[in-house]
């Protein structure tokens, strides 16, 4: 009998066909300017089309000067509040961050400790998945790509929602607190069971605790023994805050709009989110900083040698060393040119993390390079708007101290967006009953039609 599964596996002329695809597909460069298409929705400059409005998040990297548009240190906004301010909060009450963070997001102010204690609450009840829904959902087809098991189980999760499809304000609310608090346990027992049945390792299944923060449960479900420093918990709970949300104009948080708009459900915007987020255009960003690292490591004999690091960045940009993209991985962003506010805050803590972890020299490598860099590109590239490090420069560093499975890198990123997510979702069902439609003009010539004898 056929097998059903292997039919698409060895289709015949593949090859050709895609090449027919590609010939036929390809559009003219020359067109987009003469029709003043936006490529990516952005200008020349690069500056993204605008393409709506928000409350919920604001980027700043320019300001006017003298009647100029100049470069200025770079500010991130969450719903009006500066994130330097944010952490700074927390961190000098010695609390945790992210429900805060995710309170202010979603409902647009800060609580007051009794409305913060009720949210912790909340999403501590919220930690639960349905009977024997890790065994039958995240257990069944383990893979190494925990985006896609991430997804598999949000779609999933719909089919035990008896108002799945209701798309009204307190159900998609419901909907989005408990997805963000089942988030970390979706994607640490779906790293579990990849370990487990692909990998040969040993299986945990920790359940969360009700006292502790989203970061301190992480942690304690992914590791066997389930112990974790407060420095490591507290550095986790920082990345997940400056992960949270990212302006209205991200690829993901546009996605959602976009999706929500149509009017579909919480689990299918959700899991669209996550498509666009698992793309290494987007979120996959800090693991090629960590093995770029590694490949330094390899080729410089002497990491504290200044001259020795610039050499291999110069190569690194002359597309000569490591994946040959010609690229310096974490240096630059697409808003910010002078600093990125998020790696600024990072920074400190992760110098923290690092002795803590006797991984000092390691630190003052990734320093090295966030100082060079800069000048090599600006040495190397003719068109330089200006660079310096983004947040995943430091990000898979800390992820890689804290023992993060490299799989968990990108699903990390995940379980503090779906924050940011969940906000644009409710913002786009308050403020439009319009589908987002783009016009895409067709520039493909009119032909007749042949019969088939004729071909």
């Amino acid at each position: 009998m056929l097998d059903e599964r292997n039919v698409w596996r060895g289709v015949p002329n593949i090859e050709a066909l895609a090449a027919l695809c590609a010939r036929n597909d390809r559009i003219d460069a020359p067109l987009y300017k003469e029709y003043d298409v936006k490529r990516g929705l952005r200008d020349l400059n690069g500056e993204g089309v605008l393409a709506g409005l928000t409350n919920i998040s604001d980027i700043v990297s320019k300001k006017m000067v003298d009647g100029k548009l100049v470069p200025c240190e770079g500010e991130l906004y969450y719903r009006g509040v500066p994130i330097k301010d944010l952490v700074s909060g927390f961190v000098k009450d010695g609390r945790k961050g992210y429900e805060e963070v995710a309170y202010l997001l979603l409902f647009g102010e800060l609580p007051d400790a009794k409305r913060l204690s009720a949210f912790k609450n909340l999403l501590a009840q919220g930690r639960t998945l349905p009977t024997n829904f890790t065994r039958d959902v995240i257990m069944k087809a383990p893979t190494r790509d925990m985006m896609n098991s991430l997804s598999r189980s949000v779609l999933t999760l719909a089919s035990y929602d008896d108002r799945a499809d209701d798309i009204s304000l307190p159900n998609v609310l419901r909907q989005s607190l408990m997805l963000i608090s089942v988030f970390p346990m979706l994607a640490v027992y779906s790293y579990h069971a990849y370990n487990h049945y692909e990998c040969g390792g040993s299986m945990y299944i920790h359940y969360p605790s009700d006292s502790l923060s989203t970061a301190s449960n992480l942690l304690r479900m992914l590791r066997p023994d389930m112990k974790y420093t407060p420095l490591e918990a507290s550095v986790l709970d920082l990345a997940l805050v400056l992960h949270m949300e990212h302006g209205g104009g991200n690829n993901s948080s546009f996605t959602t709009h976009v999706v929500t708009s149509s009017g579909t459900d919480t689990y299918s915007a959700i899991s669209a989110a996550l498509g666009s987020l698992k793309g290494p255009k987007h979120g996959g960003a800090n693991y090629k900083v960590v093995q770029m690292f590694d490949d330094l490591k390899r080729q410089v004999s002497d990491p504290k040698d200044d001259a020795a690091v610039a050499d291999y960045l110069t190569r690194l940009v002359r597309r000569e060393v490591f994946d040959q993209k010609g690229l310096i991985y974490g240096m630059g962003h697409a808003v910010y040119s002078i600093s990125d506010p998020r790696a600024q805050v990072f920074k400190s803590f992760v110098g923290q993390l690092a002795r803590e972890k006797g991984r000092d020299d390691e630190f003052a490598l990734y320093s090295a390079v966030a100082r060079l860099a800069p000048q090599v590109i600006a040495r190397e590239r003719q068109i330089y708007k200006g660079v310096s490090a983004n947040v995943d420069f430091y990000s898979g560093f800390v992820y890689s101290m804290l023992g993060l499975p490299p799989e968990l890198y990108t699903p990390v990123f995940a379980i503090a967006r779906i924050v940011g997510w969940c906000a644009h979702r409710l913002e786009e069902l308050v403020n439009t009953d319009k589908i987002i439609r783009p016009a895409y003009r067709c520039v493909q010539p009119a032909v007749g039609y042949v019969a088939l004898k004729d071909r």
